[in-house]
């Protein structure tokens, strides 16, 4: 059998973590996805199929304040910026995704941002 490229294996991870976790409308999934250049979260309900809140280094809210940051830098503002809107729409608590990437660096520096920022999970 042909080795697995890095895309199939952390798809494949993903999929596994993804058969037990599940959003609900009182608790959401914050699902994190990370890319070479950038960072996106978004707060999902999967009962209803939607996206409630999202944010990432492309948005254009955020584009200004991330520019000359450190990718790990920018992931806390995204994470900052995620848990503030989920704030304002009434999440108070979500179930973590981290998509199939390791909790180390830019998904953990996400991740606890959107905690200090008042999000539980």
């Amino acid at each position: 059998m042909a080795k697995l490229s890095r895309k199939e294996s952390r798809l494949r991870r993903h999929s596994r973590v993804r058969k037990t976790i599940l959003g609900t409308p009182e608790r959401p999934r914050l699902s994190v996805f990370r890319s070479l250049s950038d960072i996106y979260a978004q707060v999902i309900d999967d009962a209803a199929g939607t996206t409630l809140v999202s944010a990432s280094t492309i948005d254009q809210a955020l584009r200004a304040e991330t520019a000359g940051l450190t990718k790990t830098d920018q992931a806390k503002l995204v994470g900052k910026a995620v848990a503030q809107r989920a704030q304002e729409k009434g999440i108070k608590a979500v179930v973590f995704d981290r998509g199939g990437f390791r909790y180390i660096g830019r998904v953990k520096a996400l991740a606890d941002a959107a905690r200090e920022a008042g999000l539980e999970f």
